[in-house]
């Protein structure tokens, strides 16, 4: 299964490849948030059986699921987790699918109308001279 949390403010994204996923600033955690807000171990995610399920690891600013304060909690499509203060998007599945599309079709270069085509301020032909008398 494929899942990935889109930073709500424009930051990074993190693709969550493993079962399971550790959020915090310690390094050793598998994504790294280095925000002072974010406690040193601060969430865990677990990818099973399609579902998204996290849980806080007693955090300090608390981990959010659509505005409310959790401790655990199943994610769906488009839910925004709220990691202390970063706010993040959660896709995967067709919502997932959906917004890979969009942005590939935003990736792709415009095409230009063409530009008008103008006629020649200068005859194509000439008239031959008329023979003098």
């Amino acid at each position: 299964m494929r899942a990935r949390l889109v930073s709500a403010d424009g930051g990074a994204s993190y693709e969550l490849t493993k079962d399971m996923t550790l959020f915090g600033r310690d390094e050793d955690s598998d994504v790294r948030l280095d925000n002072k807000s974010v406690s040193k171990l601060h969430c865990v995610i677990v990818m099973t059986d399609g579902v998204l399920l996290l849980r806080d690891l007693g955090s300090t600013n608390g981990t959010r699921v659509n505005g409310q304060r959790v401790r655990r909690a199943a994610l769906l499509p488009n839910d925004v987790l709220a990691v202390a203060n970063l706010k993040f998007k959660v896709l995967f599945g067709v919502e997932l699918e959906k917004h890979d599309a969009e942005a590939a079709e935003a990736a792709k270069p415009k095409r230009e109308a063409p530009a008008p085509i103008r006629r020649n301020a200068l005859p194509d032909v000439y008239e031959e001279p008329k023979p003098k008398k």
